[in-house]
């Protein structure tokens, strides 16, 4: 009978750990019982090159999985290097090691702040095994020694025992519990090697049981007939990591197709980076930009998926926030390093210093990769930013290293450009007049709205260029750019504005001091009328054609960030905001003549339309609409009659 072997009094620990808190996906056992197998038969390769004794089989590398419904089992094969009983117990051994109380003594005083070199450096993901298993053999031969079998149930203790094994290799048998008997099944056991381990290099495998029913020549079933089984060996995975490989060898089709296999889109992609690095870290990365933002990116559980990290061909995760910023999660692929550990860390991959570095050198090629495409392609690049602009300008607010950069890859439509055909912040500096010394935006909810503010009048008149925002999210991103080559940002609908030179105010001095004095007493019997609907009533100075406007102050908030606040908390309180009047324009006029003849209550009418005119140029709904329909009816009205007096 086998001699049991007593584990070290932390092993239960340990194995609740592994069980219980390093994975939270039970398939992770499998990805890790391959990996392993992987390498085995890399260490057995490698040694093959300098000993051709261990090839005595001469064997194809390859991993095989065997479910057994019968024993209910799963048993995963491999004919890498195998192991004596000595590096049974080191290896597999490890749990039980002196190493195993240090590791727990360090992961009680760094449970929060657990890192992957900490987990490194104990090899305990081979004990996944039990999160399905309530018993796990390893049965091992090295090439040209005797082979031994290892059991444990995961209780504290294992035996190590001589065996019968005819090849080299090992073998690791799982005998499953009841509730994860789903692992022998052959749509479970594809999916997670596909999901897991469909890059890594050698052939997992498996016999595939089909029955078929014997049938006529017409393709009739023959009645009566037995099935005609057949067991054939399919190969599981694809292992294509193209990344691996040099971009001169893999064609535009083989592209095409990973990337809509990493993606699941239908389309082409936009663009392919495909680099690896070496030197402080190597990883290989294969990263394409979509034509068209996929679908998955507004499903909240998957708004971070994207890149999918690998060690060494062996996947990790697809959702790993410190490697691909938030403004770049339209970015699909793979980034595959060699410096991560293969361990259970994997599955709960914190921020250390590797994926740092992975991370600073993807967003760098990335973002020159866009700055190559502005310059050289820019209908390409115009493309890519209609669909994906509005995210890549969160970089502005959440990246301050490449805020700079960020900044050269920005688009604008402009009352310089027709639409749909942007500018960039250089090409709008390039185009300032002599005397301009800011860079005046709009925000407004669409190109038409922007164009058809009234606020853009006094800037037409004086030449001025303005840049259109009209994202959700540039108001606030507007806010993070202070100023651009030494110029100041100014949003033309919010503060002061004076367009004009030290010269022109002095000859304009009187004239705006008179129109003070004629339109004073209109402008309280205005503001008085819309009470605090308001902040205040005032004569403007951006205003050359239409009747009023609203302003805010410089720092209050706008409308579009008043509607994405009001999107997110519909209590949000409304900002009130300034009404402007243009002194000279001939309703304004006309309000000042009624106003003069004591017709107070005609004035309050015409400020409550004026108000809700205002409303409406801001891309904001009257308050009232059925007092505003009540009164354009009436004036509609009163000025049909007077046309008909006319007659």
């Amino acid at each position: 009978m086998a001699k049991q072997r007593a584990f070290k009094t932390e092993v239960q620990k340990l194995l609740d750990l592994v069980i219980h808190s390093l994975y939270s996906n039970k398939e992770i056992f499998l990805r890790e019982l391959i990996s392993n197998a992987s390498d085995a038969i890399d260490r057995a390769r490698f040694i093959s090159l300098t000993d051709q004794s261990i090839l005595e089989d001469n064997a194809e590398w390859k991993i095989k999985l065997i479910p057994d419904k019968e024993a209910k089992t799963l048993t995963v094969q491999d004919n890498g290097i195998g192991m004596d009983d000595k590096e049974l117990e080191q290896n597999i051994g490890t749990i039980a090691s002196s190493g195993t109380k240090r590791f727990l003594e360090q992961l009680q005083a760094n449970k929060d702040q657990m890192s992957p070199e900490l987990i490194g450096q104990f090899g305990v993901g081979f004990y996944s095994a039990f999160m399905v298993a309530s018993e796990v053999t390893v049965i091992t031969r090295k090439a040209g020694g005797s082979a031994f079998k290892w059991t444990s149930k995961g209780d504290g203790f294992y035996t190590i025992d001589p065996a019968e094994k005819a090849t080299r290799g090992t073998d690791i048998i799982l005998k499953l519990t009841e509730e994860n008997e789903e692992f022998l099944d052959e749509w479970k056991l594809r999916k997670t090697v596909e999901r897991f381990s469909n890059y890594v290099e050698h052939p997992v495998c498996m016999d595939i049981r089909r029955e078929e029913m014997p049938r006529d020549k017409d393709g009739k079933v023959i009645e009566g007939a037995e099935p005609k089984v057949t067991i054939t060996e399919e190969t599981l995975n694809s292992m294509k990591a193209i990344w691996q490989k040099p971009k001169s060898e893999v064609t535009e089709d083989e592209y095409k197709e990973f990337y809509r296999h990493v993606s699941h889109d239908f389309m082409d992609p936009l663009e392919t980076i495909h680099w690896n690095v070496e030197g402080t870290t190597e990883f290989r990365a294969l990263i394409f930009i979509p034509e068209k933002p996929i679908f998955d990116m507004f499903v909240p559980e998957n708004k971070d998926k994207g890149v999918q990290l690998y060690v060494r061909r062996v996947f990790i995760t697809d959702k790993c926030e410190e490697l691909v910023p938030s403004y770049l999660r339209f970015l699909r692929g793979v980034v595959d390093s060699a410096d991560l550990p293969l361990n259970v860390s994997r599955e709960i991959l914190q921020e250390n210093r590797t994926i740092r570095l992975i991370k600073k050198n993807l967003v760098k090629k990335v973002l020159d990769t866009l700055a190559e495409m502005k310059e050289k392609n820019a209908e390409k690049y115009l493309k890519f930013w209609n669909a994906f602009g509005a995210v890549l300008k969160e970089g502005i607010h959440i990246d301050f290293e490449n805020k700079e950069r960020l900044e050269e890859l920005m688009l604008f439509d402009s009352t310089a450009t027709e639409e749909g055909k942007k500018t960039s912040l250089a090409d709008y500096v390039s185009r300032m007049p002599e005397a301009q010394k800011e860079i005046y935006y709009i925000t407004a909810e669409s190109y038409q709205a922007a164009k058809n503010a009234p606020q853009l009048e006094a800037f037409a008149a004086k030449g001025y260029e303005v840049l259109f925002c009209t994202d959700p999210v540039d108001e606030w991103i507007m806010g993070e750019m202070p100023e651009y080559k030494e110029k100041q940002f100014r949003c033309i609908t919010k503060g002061d504005v004076n367009l004009d030179t030290d010269e022109e105010k002095a000859a304009k001095e009187e004239e705006r001091k008179k129109d003070a004095e004629t339109n004073k007493d209109l402008l309280e019997a205005v503001k008085k009328a819309l009470g605090d609907r308001v902040k205040d009533v005032c004569l403007s100075q951006r205003l050359t054609e239409s009747a009023c406007c609203l302003v805010g102050d410089e720092y209050a908030m706008g409308v579009q960030m008043e509607r994405v606040m009001k999107s997110i908390n519909p209590d949000t309180p409304a900002s009130k905001r300034i009404l402007e009047l243009n002194p000279k324009h001939q309703l304004v006029a006309t309000m000042r003549s009624l106003l003069e003849k004591g017709a107070t209550v005609k004035v309050e009418e015409y400020a409550k339309l004026l108000y809700d005119e205002a409303l409406l140029t801001a891309q904001m709904p009257p308050e009232d609409p059925l007092a505003f329909t009540r009164r354009m009816s009436e004036l509609l009205v009163a000025d049909s009659s007077a046309e008909l007096a006319k007659l």
